[in-house]
């Protein structure tokens, strides 16, 4: 999270190079043109904010002036980072079911996919403070919701299985603040701290606490990801079918053995090493101890030929 606030002064430096860019005369244009010829080049608009708005069924209160404002900041933020909230639509298609279907599972609502894309932009990040994968997880709490990290296996890289973890965290917030919105805020500042705030302040609201700038942010910008994927061509992002990243099909391979040697172990499944790790990216090391003969399951793309992943197109032989 640390790291997307400081990439927003990136993009505003990129967005004034822009404009300077796009805003000089073209040849021949005289001063008197100039500022007519600038305003039909380039225009910025501001954005319109719903009447109404809820997260995970809770109201939140859009008629308070600070509710509103740091709502329009963040969805300022991030309808004007093109380049990442389009990424955001082309993978929420990929990985979005099988999300869905956990949250469903466990209870949680619909609306906490959101947050994958506020923690990690639904990549497999590693923070500052050691916090891993999509869902973000620290060491502690992956191991205290039964995720297996050491050096060889980290299942906060896993995505069904830390999305089961990161549910049962939330279920757990739930029941202490009865309120998905604040489950939501203590996911980034943790259970402890949030209740701290809480006993401080004598407000048990999100909407009413005054906490850090990234909490007091992070909700709002789950906000403004859950109004831009629901809506994207309402706020002018059009992508088509065929731009959107497609879940791969891929079958599993029981392991309860030591492996010796990944590479090799990928050969033998008519794949390579990079790809192995793309659809395991668990798997820590080049090789698998496993002295306990625990049962892991390795997924194999069942299509070696002529597929693609992100930007690679990968041939195997």
């Amino acid at each position: 999270m640390k790291k997307y606030y400081s990439s927003i002064a990136l993009v505003a430096l990129i967005a004034i190079a822009f404009v300077f860019t796009n805003s000089q005369p073209e040849k021949g244009v005289n001063n008197d043109d100039y500022e007519q010829v600038f305003q039909n080049k380039y225009s910025i608009f501001s954005i319109s904010l719903p009447e109404k708005l809820d997260f995970a069924g809770e109201e939140v209160p859009i008629n308070f002036f600070d509710v509103k404002e740091s709502l329009d900041r963040e969805l300022l933020v991030n309808t004007y980072w093109q380049s990442q909230t389009l990424l955001f639509i082309k993978r929420a298609n990929k990985y979005f079911p099988k999300i869905e279907e956990i949250l469903a599972k466990n209870n949680v609502p619909d609306d906490f996919k959101y947050l994958v894309l506020a923690e990690s932009e639904l990549k497999n990040a590693v923070s500052p403070s050691g916090a891993v994968g999509v869902w973000q997880l620290l060491k502690g709490t992956a191991k205290d919701y039964g995720l297996e990290v050491n050096d060889e296996v980290d299942e906060r890289y896993h995505l069904e299985k830390s999305t089961e973890a990161a549910c049962k965290f939330l279920n757990d917030a739930h029941d202490l603040f009865g309120s998905w919105t604040m489950a939501a805020a203590a996911y980034n500042v943790g259970r402890r701290g949030l209740m701290k705030q809480i006993n401080r302040q004598k407000q048990d609201s999100y909407y009413n606490l005054l906490l850090n700038d990234e909490t007091g942010r992070y909700v709002y910008r789950i906000l403004a990801i859950k109004l831009l994927l629901e809506n994207p061509d309402e706020y002018g992002f059009h992508v088509r079918e065929q731009d959107l990243y497609t879940t791969i099909p891929t079958y599993e391979v029981e392991l309860d053995t030591a492996v010796a040697d990944f590479a090799d172990f990928a050969h033998k499944h008519s794949t390579n090493y990079k790809i192995l790790k793309y659809f395991n990216p668990w798997l820590r090391d080049s090789f698998l101890t496993n002295k306990t003969r625990k049962k892991y399951y390795i997924r194999i793309p069942k299509e070696t030929r002529n597929y693609t992943l992100g930007q690679d197109t990968i041939i195997t032989d």
